[in-house]
């Protein structure tokens, strides 16, 4: 176990619809062939993880100025994305400068997740991210392939990328880098045990919400590079949770934001 702490950042709401979160929430009936929209919240948060090797950023949330053009229309349209603010506003929250930061964790690079990279180019900050995300970012930003959810002008800078190469990684003491494909090709999960709480599993958007992961419930098509891929990595965090007794930590879930923020 290591002594490190978790400092929340939290970086604003996605709104959309929650057929997008849970696959075929509403349907229509021969009864109700139009039935009404149900909208669902959901919150954008980083981690700042105090190591005693490295203070580690978990992501760097969504562009400032996704809601101005950064984004296009109608992607924000369908994930509305409120209480935006600049990366550097929130460390400051939180007592952290961008110099304070020794390495960045990128768990993939969707829009919501890449978008404070800029802050680090022309940095010699390491930004670890899995070969195949890196390699699936570029393809669906650069051609008209792939995934919409991916903006070149989020990481096509001068960054100093770490490539995470295999299913399982350990570059700091007690922090695992869990390959978890489905949600994309490259998903990255930490593994993380803390002294005086136990293992902590950021499943990141493996699942969205608690729904997805116990409930074992997909997310939408629009969110799911392959469901096959994200049902074998459901198994894989539903393994490490009854193996090490670990605490799960949904991407987008507010109830387990209320957990980190919690947590010792």
């Amino acid at each position: 176990m290591v002594d490190a702490t978790l400092s929340v950042l939290e970086r604003g709401t996605i709104t959309t619809d929650v057929n997008n979160i849970i696959e075929g929430q509403t349907l229509g009936t021969a009864d109700e062939p139009n039935p009404q929209t149900l909208m669902g919240d959901g919150p954008v948060y980083n981690l700042v993880i105090d190591h005693p090797e490295a203070t580690i950023l978990w992501d760097t949330g969504s562009h400032p100025e996704a809601d101005s053009g950064h984004w296009p229309d109608d992607l924000y349209a369908a994930f509305e994305h409120t209480g935006l603010r600049p990366l550097e506003d929130d460390l400051a929250d939180a007592g952290y400068t961008i110099s304070d930061i020794d390495c960045v964790i990128q768990t993939h690079l969707h829009l919501d997740h890449a978008g404070g990279l800029q802050v680090f180019a022309g940095t010699e900050t390491p930004i670890y991210v899995h070969k195949r995300e890196l390699e699936f970012a570029y393809y669906s930003a650069k051609t008209d392939e792939g995934d919409d959810a991916y903006i070149a002008g989020d990481f096509d800078h001068d960054l100093n990328w770490r490539i995470v190469h295999d299913d399982r990684e350990q570059h700091f003491t007690d922090l695992e880098f869990v390959h978890l494909p489905g949600h994309t090709p490259g998903l990255l999960g930490v593994k993380l045990e803390l002294d005086g709480v136990g293992t902590v599993v950021l499943a990141g958007d493996q699942a969205y919400t608690r729904a997805n992961y116990h409930g074992e419930l997909p997310m939408g098509g629009a969110l799911l590079w392959s469901k096959r891929h994200w049902l074998e990595s459901l198994r894989t965090v539903q393994d490490l949770e009854r193996r090490h007794d670990a605490t799960v930590i949904c991407g987008h879930d507010g109830d387990d934001l209320e957990v980190l923020a919690d947590l010792p």
